[in-house]
């Protein structure tokens, strides 16, 4: 794993303390990655942000992307050399980030398909400064859409929603699958401290769920900002499997269901 910085600049505007850490994992995003960098220099001109481009082995120039870099924003480059998944890039970049956080930082995981609007960053920041410390994009609150996704992806979404909400006890949580969360970074280090490696260990999609799942055994408060979805700017294919995907929800929750407890406090 190599990590590089690519343009790294001074962006004009008034900025807020602390430095908004955004990891976007990564895999054959050429296309997309242009677009949203540029939205998120949008954002670091009263913003700190520093980008985590975690290339999961991509066969495209999306490495490339991200050694060009963008006018006035941090730009780091995470490589794995070969494709591992969705979850160990979330973790990759995840760490990090952590390495260089400050306590006054925040961690944000989005996508690098340029569906998620960085806009929405400075919102999930004042929601962690007000106490959150995971706050999540819902598309199923007040205010949020999903309606251009795809039917499957949207029935899969909402099922999943369903069935979480359901079996679990995580009060305030309607999105259990965005791939779009601010977390504090106290909360991470505390999580990582005691799983080390294993605090994702799914591949794919339901990572997310895992780490939701994982880090409620820190006790956090989390709160949702509605994310309308703009599933009409993905310019790739999908990567998700449908029942890949399903399957890895059931036996995530089945393994949550007999896994105990920490035996310490988080």
């Amino acid at each position: 794993m190599e990590t590089e910085r690519r343009g790294a600049g001074t962006a004009l505007g008034t900025r807020t303390r602390g430095t908004a850490h955004v990891v976007l994992p990564a895999y054959n995003e050429e296309d997309s990655l242009p677009g949203l960098l540029t939205r998120l220099a949008a954002v670091a001109l009263t913003e700190r942000v520093v980008v985590w481009l975690v290339d999961d082995g991509s066969a495209d120039g999306t490495a490339g992307v991200a050694e060009a870099g963008h006018p006035g924003l941090d730009v780091r480059l995470v490589r794995h050399p070969v494709n591992l998944g969705l979850g160990q890039a979330v973790q990759t970049g995840l760490r990090a980030a952590l390495g260089e956080a400050e306590p006054e930082d925040v961690v944000v995981v989005m996508d690098a398909d340029d569906t998620h609007d960085p806009a929405l960053i400075p919102r999930l920041r004042e929601e962690v400064a007000r106490g959150a410390d995971v706050a999540i994009c819902s598309r199923f609150v007040t205010g949020g859409d999903d309606s251009t996704a795809p039917p499957f992806r949207r029935l899969l979404s909402r099922g999943a929603a369903v069935l979480f909400r359901r079996a679990l006890d995580l009060d305030g949580v309607h999105d259990f699958t965005s791939g779009f969360r601010a977390y504090r970074v106290s909360l991470l280090g505390r999580a990582a401290g005691h799983w080390g490696e294993r605090l994702i260990e799914e591949r794919g999609f339901a990572c997310m769920v895992e780490l939701l799942l994982k880090l409620r055994h820190c006790h956090p408060v989390i709160t949702e900002v509605p994310l309308v979805l703009q599933y009409d700017r993905k310019l790739g294919a999908s990567k998700l499997k449908l029942r890949r995907t399903i399957g890895q929800y059931l036996k995530l929750l089945l393994r949550d269901r007999l896994a105990p407890a920490p035996h310490r406090a988080l």
